[in-house]
């Protein structure tokens, strides 16, 4: 017996060495990957962040500035807040990936500065909604656990943001186009070296322009402007930094696409969308709502928008009900939120915005019109270029199937409310209205603009539930009392009290 318990245990170790001589040869699968590239993180990092931007344009930034109102659940139109948490956990979740590829490109010999570049570029630009957002915020410090043990980062000063995310966009200026390697898994600029430079100085002109409120930034801007060769900027439509979605693949389409038709339905056109837009004729109305159900039913179609702000009787019941007030546009539709006689919406018409060329030439025209930059093109032609840009730019994404002509007419730009005369505050008040126009649906930028210069008026709804003020900056994260209790107590005691009332230190 013994003998045979020998031999058993003999051919036992013999078969145990094999199978581990063997073992990782044996487990590991050919297709899988094994070592992350920056390739396979970019395309994850652009799609969850310009969705998440998609979403907080729908569920707050078009209510807050009122594109759009409701007439249902209507707390978050009256000012009803909570915690808002969607960019919190967007930026900070997208920010592992990003560090993760700047660490790989850094490590990598040589430095593959385009890859860095290119998430130099989303770093501030997440960063910069972020902060916008809240105010201070973790930083410096931020995503450091794994490589630096820090698990309790310290809030920086939004002035020591601001000076980080514009060194970080003047670097990725400067090296992009220094190395060789193709960009892959761009699915936002498809690996263009030169059109991610131009996002990147566009983005500093955009962030110079909220700075202005607390100091000169008119010599940055103007370095900028001076010298197009080295600081390029987008120059027409072809280089907004937008995602398009596609048409037949259920991973990547407009993110509202498949919401429930009541979802989509409790939002509809603001008055002040449509009062505005319908006063100088402007056919981009056309494309932000649809015809009331009512008016259409009358042989009289008509754009109608509800106020912002109603109680949930006067907003359920105004203008008859939800059948006399004008439903989202065609283009930000759900699959069945389509009316009477109509085929389904496309579910890659919309798009989902960065930054837009429109935007860069209103910048422009705020700054020309105020002496920030000296250029041989005025104030007026800036102007003129944003407008038409932003045209240009519905009248190409628009389907020609949806029957809706988006080019004005000639005498658009002539008359009172759009021609750029007037005394100065004039037209920077109508700069400041084409500029609000063009960002609709670009995630919270409007609300941002609005916070800097008070224009368009945006006035809280009648049945407001914050004292008639519109509110100023989303609450730090309840988690953050929990997880990062004395710095987030230290950002609150330097920035004020952590309200929807308490203004940034970039606002005030």
């Amino acid at each position: 017996m013994k003998k045979i318990y020998l031999v058993f245990t003999a051919f036992s170790l013999f078969l145990l060495n094999a199978c581990t001589k063997d073992f990782t040869e044996v487990n590991t699968n050919p297709n899988i990957p094994t070592k992350v590239t920056p390739n396979l993180l970019l395309s994850g990092v652009i799609k969850s962040a310009i969705n998440e931007q998609v979403g907080q344009a729908w569920g707050t930034g078009n209510l807050l500035v009122q594109y759009t109102a409701k007439i249902q659940f209507v707390n978050e139109d009256r000012y009803l807040w909570g915690e808002k948490n969607g960019i919190w956990s967007n930026v900070y979740g997208n920010m592992r990936n990003v560090q993760n590829i700047i660490n790989l490109a850094s490590s990598s010999s040589p430095v593959q500065q385009n890859y860095l570049g290119v998430a130099l570029i989303l770093k501030s630009w997440l960063f910069s909604m972020a902060t916008d957002a809240y105010g201070d915020i973790p930083y410096s410090e931020a995503v450091k656990a794994k490589t630096n043990g820090i698990y309790l980062p310290k809030y920086d000063t939004q002035e020591e943001i601001y000076t980080g995310l514009l060194a970080d966009l003047k670097k990725a200026n400067d090296i992009l186009g220094t190395s060789n390697e193709a960009v892959s898994g761009d699915i936002l600029f498809n690996g263009s070296i030169i059109k991610w430079k131009k996002l990147a100085n566009s983005l500093r002109l955009r962030l110079l322009m909220r700075l202005s409120k607390k100091k000169s930034v008119n010599a940055d801007m103007q370095a900028i402007i001076a010298n197009s060769t080295l600081n390029p900027l987008m120059t027409s439509n072809d280089d907004n930094a937008e995602l398009k979605y596609l048409a037949d693949v259920p991973a990547n389409q407009w993110p509202l696409y498949s919401s429930r038709v009541g979802s989509i339905d409790e939002i509809r056109v603001s008055k002040t969308l449509s009062d505005r837009l319908s006063a100088i004729n402007d056919p981009r109305l056309a494309v932000f709502g649809r015809p009331s159900q009512n008016s259409v039913a009358a042989g009289s179609p008509k754009i109608e928008g509800i106020p912002n702000g109603l109680g949930d009787v006067a907003a359920l019941n105004y203008n008859g009900g939800p059948q006399g007030v004008s439903r989202i546009g065609y283009s930000y539709a759900c699959l069945v939120c389509n009316d009477n006689g109509q085929t389904p919406p496309l579910p890659n018409v919309a798009r989902g915005i960065i930054m837009n060329y429109a935007e860069l030439q209103f910048i422009l025209a705020e700054a020309a019109e105020k002496g920030m930059i000296s250029s041989s093109t005025t104030a007026a032609t800036y102007y003129m270029n944003g407008m038409q840009a932003n045209f240009a730019y519905y009248a190409a994404m628009v389907p020609a199937s949806y029957g809706i002509t988006v080019t004005p007419t000639a005498s658009y730009y002539t008359q009172p409310a759009v021609a750029y005369t007037g005394s100065s505050s004039e037209k920077l008040g109508k700069i400041a209205l084409q500029k609000w126009v063009s960002l609709f649906f670009t995630g919270l930028e409007g609300w941002f603009d609005w916070r800097r210069t008070g224009l368009p008026v945006i006035v809280p709804g009648q049945d407001n539930l914050n004292n008639n003020r519109v509110p100023v900056r989303f609450i730090y994260p309840l988690a953050e009392q929990a997880l990062n209790a004395a710095n987030r107590a230290a950002a609150v005691t330097r920035q004020g009290a952590d309200d929807i009332n308490t203004l940034v230190w970039i606002a005030k």
